[in-house]
């Protein structure tokens, strides 16, 4: 456990679980500088489901060009690096996380030239690029695969988990696979098990093979190389398994309603420690680039996440912190999980935040619309990188997909449990014209029913739109350091009320945040009374901040207080 460690803020002390400088009382000394200077420490993140954000081709499905072409909205917006899911060469059974080659762009994306194109006007417009890396498994038509499964003989054979059948002819062992079913294929040309944690058609690597990792380090190199700044690693906890391949142990609250992969506690085929020795290979290779940004998606409890971040930078730079798309969405549980997450983040760590992505359903599905305003105010004024997923910024919610229309390959194979990530995936929406201004011809999923008006240009120069209150945030996080990279502290949680300080040497500002769809008064801190309203997600607010202050129903308020002493 952590020592206990007080912090000074504007003269205000409080408690934190890892020793940082705050910079509003105390100047950075020239490791805290080398630190800071990170890039993605200030920038917000977002991400494109490259099938869904714009299509050029006139296929229904979004393309490179398109994103291209989208390149002055996203700078307008005020977002500073885009992270593109997959678009590598796939046969798209789980539409580009399984990746056929790790060098080459699917023709349904666009080409190579399309590629170095988009790369090279993004950098000319001042935006990052990430791409989507999937290690864990590979498609089944991989050539990597192709050669493995051809022949038990063949020097590819052990690039890949393979089991001989157990006793009774079944699996070799109980393993569950993310999308339901047994986590092991018959082969019958070579008479064994092969290991795949999500579908069949995804085969895991063995990342406990040497030449596995060269390989995939290469590949990485290949597009660090061109220029990208870094990648997002799918499922990165999943790298190793169990040496010994022991069953999983039962979840004893497992129910019914719940995706079978919940059925048994993943002990044995996910999070092994050896997992970080490859991670601390895969961050030596970015260490090789300067300034190159490595992210990982960890679903795990906040203790084991924390790991992620490895001893002395060796880790990931941004383990994925998820609690903001799982927890309940009232103001005493959301505060909770911020300190607690604050607490426990290493010294030479950074947190980060992000309310929906492509797994997940949208922060506008689970909340509604009024909360959601107030979700994007917290996601773009807590301490840490935040990563915006597309659509949000127009609050595109719960959109109905048809039953003939289901295209998610998971929802395909477990229709009980009512999971579908289709909702998520849907085309975003650009205009009142035919197929919402995101194609000529039918996209390939649905657009949400209220798509003639919650578009971008319908939300432009709205000044009450969705589209606006994210375009005046991002303004203000690049405006004010304080709001980014300054120092949190919270300052009180009553009556589904939260409310807390963002400060640096500059200036300092007060978030407060209803969570009730009714009017809650919140003391003020003596700083902040009389200060400036900075931003409302009401816009008929008007005044001064003075005490006592009532938030309306569902509001979220911005307020700048006096300056730092």
């Amino acid at each position: 456990m952590k020592p206990e460690l007080r912090l000074r803020c504007n003269s205000t002390l409080y408690h934190a679980g890892a020793e940082r400088r705050a910079a509003c009382a105390i100047p950075l000394n020239m490791s805290d500088f080398k630190r800071a200077s990170r890039w993605w420490r200030s920038e917000t993140i977002y991400q494109i489901y490259p099938r869904s954000f714009s299509d050029h081709s006139g296929d229904g499905v979004g393309d490179l060009e398109g994103i291209r072409a989208r390149l002055p909205y996203l700078r307008d917006l005020g977002v500073d690096a885009l992270w593109l899911s997959p678009i590598f060469a796939s046969p798209m059974k789980d539409f580009g996380y399984d990746i056929a080659d790790y060098r080459a762009i699917d023709p349904l994306f666009g080409t190579m030239a399309d590629f170095d194109r988009l790369l090279a006007e993004a950098h000319e417009a001042g935006l990052k690029l990430l791409l989507d890396l999937v290690p864990n498994h590979s498609s089944d038509q991989h050539a990597w695969f192709k050669a493995s499964r051809s022949s038990r003989e063949d020097p590819k054979r052990d690039w890949y988990i393979w089991k001989d059948a157990a006793p009774d002819g079944g699996p070799p062992n109980n393993w569950i696979s993310n999308f339901g079913g047994p986590a092991w294929a018959w082969d019958e040309a070579t008479g064994q098990y092969y290991h795949h944690a999500f579908l069949a058609s995804q085969p895991d690597l063995d990342w406990r093979n040497p030449e596995v990792r060269a390989a995939m380090f290469d590949a990485m190199r290949f597009w660090l190389d061109k220029g990208v700044d870094g990648f997002r690693v799918d499922v990165i906890w999943h790298l190793a398994k169990d040496e010994h391949f022991r069953d999983n142990p039962p979840n004893p609250d497992y129910t019914p309603s719940q995706p079978e992969i919940e059925r048994n506690l993943q002990v044995h085929s996910a999070d092994q420690p050896e997992i970080h020795r490859i991670v601390a290979d895969m961050r030596s290779v970015m260490e090789e680039y300067d300034e190159r940004l490595l992210i990982g998606e960890i679903y795990l409890p906040l203790e084991r996440l924390m790991d992620y971040y490895g001893e002395g930078g060796s880790g990931v730079h941004l383990p994925f912190n998820f609690q903001l798309i799982q927890t309940d969405w009232h103001a005493q549980k959301v505060a909770a999980l911020v300190a607690e997450y604050e607490a426990a983040i290493p010294e030479d760590g950074w947190p980060n935040w992000v309310l929906s992505n492509h797994d997940q359903p949208r922060i506008a599905a689970r909340t509604g619309e009024r909360q959601a305003r107030n979700a994007a105010l917290l996601l773009l004024t807590l301490r840490g990188t935040p990563t915006l997923y597309y659509g949000e910024e127009i609050g595109i919610g719960d959109v109905e997909i048809p039953p003939g229309r289901i295209q998610d390959p998971w929802a395909k194979q477990e229709p009980e449990t009512s999971r579908n990530r289709d909702k998520a995936r849907t085309p975003m929406q650009w205009s009142s014209k035919p197929h919402a201004g995101f194609s000529t011809t039918e996209p390939w999923l649905p657009l949400s029913a209220d798509w003639q008006r919650r578009n971008v240009a319908a939300m432009t120069g709205e000044g009450s739109s969705m589209l606006e209150l994210h375009r005046s945030l991002l303004h203000l996080r690049r405006q004010h350091t304080a709001l980014s990279t300054g120092d949190y502290r919270q300052l009180s949680v009553a009556d589904d009320t939260f409310t807390f300080e963002r400060c640096d040497a500059q200036a300092r500002f007060a978030v407060l945040l209803n969570f009730a769809s009714e009017p809650r008064e919140v003391a003020l801190h003596p700083a902040y009374e009389g200060g400036a309203i900075l931003f409302s997600t009401d816009a008929k607010r008007t005044g001064a901040a003075n005490a006592p202050f009532t938030l309306g129903p569902d509001e979220g308020v911005i307020i700048q207080g006096d300056p730092p002493s």
